[in-house]
């Protein structure tokens, strides 16, 4: 069983903190860590990212906080030898949010630049969301804008795919308009053939008049009479 802190209830670390600190830091301590320039504010939003699953904040949880912020630290630089025991708590409720500071290990009586903690987090942030099953947006440290992703880079430049969807326009319309001549003159063709059919069958049509077929007279060719062609061969002949 993980037990809660009550409301409001300050950790063993806040008296640390007053005593290792300076003047300032005491007052913070005492209070909301707002004039306090090396502390940083925290909300969790467990229920809101998890729901039913959602788990309670406790001892436990604070404790893997504690060495989540030790561990970014070190990440970050590795002359650090931030312990656990070096970042400090206040001011914890039950919605959950509280005050932290990092402490300096080797002198161990001032506490680490914000500008250090905050990149460090910066770092590692996917590494402490990851730790409590939360997001950017449902594990917020106050004073330190959301990390966004980097953009992802496609493998293929965009210039070469732009090229490629250019060129591939530029061949279909090539072959539409292959296909389409090619087509066009078909049909030319099937034209042409279907005019001589109908010319040819123009020419052999047997006419009938008066109940007698009669040959369709051959424009082309001419066609001789018989009679008169008898006729000739008779007379021309001397």
């Amino acid at each position: 069983m993980r037990t809660v802190l009550p409301a409001g209830t300050a950790l063993v670390e806040s008296a640390s903190w007053g005593v290792m600190g300076s003047v300032d830091e005491l007052r913070a301590a005492e209070g909301p860590g707002k004039d306090a320039q090396n502390a940083f504010k925290v909300r969790l939003s467990i229920k809101t990212a998890l729901g039913d699953n959602a788990y309670a904040w406790d001892a436990n949880e604070e404790y893997l906080f504690k060495a989540m912020m030790a561990f970014a630290m070190r990440r970050y630089s590795s002359k650090s030898m931030t312990q656990i025991s070096n970042v400090l708590l206040c001011n914890v409720t039950d919605r959950v949010s509280f005050w932290f500071v990092v402490t300096d290990s080797s002198k161990n009586v001032t506490t680490v630049p914000g500008s250090e903690v905050e990149a460090a987090i910066r770092m590692n942030r996917n590494r402490i969301n990851s730790a409590f099953l939360l997001s950017d947006k449902t594990l917020q440290f106050v004073k330190i804008t959301s990390t966004l992703s980097p953009p992802v880079e496609p493998s293929t430049p965009v210039w070469l795919i732009v090229f490629g969807v250019v060129l591939c326009l530029i061949l279909a319309g090539i072959v539409f308009l292959v296909v389409a001549g090619i087509h066009q003159h078909k049909k030319k063709n099937i034209k042409s053939t279907e005019r001589e059919n109908l010319e040819e069958k123009c020419e052999v049509t047997i006419t009938v008049e008066n109940g007698i077929p009669c040959e369709a007279l051959d424009l082309k060719a001419g066609h001789i009479n018989g009679v008169f062609a008898a006729d000739d061969e008779r007379f021309t002949s001397l």
